[in-house]
């Protein structure tokens, strides 16, 4: 009998390093590109990465057209805009500059564009039929690692709720992740980032379809962004712990991105209410940002804070199903984290 259960990964050609995003117009050009579809968001543009990015591509010979109509958590109108330009200007290829939201917006006008019909039309698993255009990541927020998933999330607007897109066909050619990007993020987009890959990599490790090559990569991860997170934070232009802040992005998700991790997700809200979030605010305001970033500065977390397991009615504990996978990880995490003290509602 094996030991193990057969498994699938699915990644792109990942290029790793200080200044890969130069690299950009070459493998444009390798896709035998000729009309690129930018998709960026205005905080990227403000930041100056957009036009940092151009003079590459003008180098390589490309023609580039911008579309920046993009939100936290793309809407499915926002999407088929992005069609919409994609096939009026007569691209061929599209690169995605920023975070998760506005790669998993490019992936989901490559499903269009390939396809034809409305994104939500794909929403579930393997429902797409022909692969879109070719893909170019170059990620900034070093968390979601939406470049390199085969996951894309959609806003259903008509429903109020997100959707799922799975398929490996929204698994992007080239990701290009660059840990100089990462430099104009503030403390809290860092901590953010941050606890996202870590509660990722927790996810993959206690997953029921986790193996040893998923459980190499979740581990590593999690001491990355333990050693790292907290110089990542209370210093931004580090770049030495921005590079070793990518690296648990890519390492969680490849090859750990997997469905059987989802009932783990309000682990999330759990490690950002208690150990990250309050340091990124402390962080957030002192003489390291701004005076307008310090009034901007969100609202401390309320004192009525409940675990995530805990029912409001009737204040028993849920049964999740998982309590063999905690007590898995915490065997083998020895000292990488720790578990931590829950408060109760006042």
């Amino acid at each position: 009998m094996p030991l193990y259960e057969m498994r699938k990964f699915v990644a792109p050609e990942l290029i790793f390093g200080a200044g890969s995003r130069h690299r950009a117009g070459y493998y444009a050009l390798n896709l035998q590109a000729r009309r690129l579809l930018i998709v960026s968001d205005p905080g990227v543009i403000q930041a100056g990465w957009l036009d940092d990015l151009m003079p590459t591509l003008e180098e390589a010979g490309l023609e580039t057209r911008v579309f920046s109509g993009v939100t936290p958590n793309p809407r499915d109108h926002e999407i088929m805009a992005g069609v919409a330009l994609y096939r009026h200007e007569g691209c061929d290829v599209i690169l995605a500059i920023g975070g998760g939201s506005v790669i998993d917006c490019a992936k989901g006008i490559g499903v269009v564009v390939g396809n034809g019909g409305q994104v939500l039309d794909y929403a579930g698993v393997d429902r797409i039929s022909l692969p879109g255009p070719p893909l170019i990541c170059i990620p900034t927020t070093a968390g979601t690692a939406a470049d390199i998933s085969q996951f894309a999330i959609v806003n259903d607007v008509g429903r109020r709720c997100k959707t799922a897109i799975v398929s490996k066909t929204v698994v992007p050619d080239i990701a290009l992740v660059d840990p100089e990007v990462t430099l104009t993020m503030d403390p809290y987009l860092t901590a953010c980032a941050g606890l996202d890959a870590l509660t990722h990599a927790i996810e993959a490790y206690v997953s029921t379809a986790s193996s040893p090559v998923v459980d190499i990569h979740a581990l590593a991860a999690i001491e990355l962004v333990r050693d790292n997170i907290k110089t990542a934070v209370a210093e931004p232009a580090d770049l030495a712990a921005r590079e070793n802040r990518c690296w648990p992005a890519c390492r969680r998700a490849w090859p750990s991105r997997t469905p059987a991790s989802a009932p783990c997700m309000p682990w999330r809200i759990a490690w950002a209410a208690i150990w990250i979030l309050p340091m990124a605010r402390a962080t957030r305001s002192c003489s390291i940002m701004s005076s307008a970033s310090t009034s901007a500065s969100p609202k401390p977390a309320t004192s009525r804070w409940r675990a995530p397991w805990a029912c409001r009615r009737t204040g028993r504990r849920r049964r999740s199903g998982k309590s063999a996978s905690w007590a898995r990880f915490r065997s083998c995490a020895g000292p990488v984290v720790s578990r931590p003290v829950w408060r109760r509602a006042a």
